[in-house]
């Protein structure tokens, strides 16, 4: 069973700068896609980044030109760089380590964002 840990979510001032992490413990195949998704209250669940094991990235249109995601794979953690961050911001992130016939879930760390 695959276990994920994410960290670095708080609270930040409008304009400010966060830095997520997930560490996976567990099984892992090498080909694998890592990365976030956020859920703000009364919304979907939507991406923000996910990663390949190859260096590959897709960013959600709504966080590309802000945010950055990166990989260490000797680690097996997943990064996420937030800059210029808004109240939009706000949600839930989630971590996820994606195999072709599974998907894993961290617990999620709230990001809030401050006028």
């Amino acid at each position: 069973q695959v276990q994920l840990v994410e960290s670095g979510g708080g609270l930040v001032q409008a304009g400010g700068s966060l830095r997520l992490s997930c560490a996976a413990s567990g099984s892992f195949f090498k080909f694998n896609t890592m990365g976030w998704y956020r859920q703000a209250p009364g919304k979907q669940r939507e991406l923000v980044a996910t990663i390949t094991n190859a260096g590959s990235t897709n960013y959600g249109t709504s966080v590309k030109g802000r945010f950055t995601i990166s990989r260490d794979n000797a680690k097996n953690t997943v990064y996420l760089q937030m800059n210029s961050l808004s109240p939009e911001d706000t949600a839930v992130y989630y971590c996820l380590w994606a195999v072709p016939e599974s998907t894993y879930w961290g617990q999620g760390t709230q990001v809030t964002v401050s006028t």
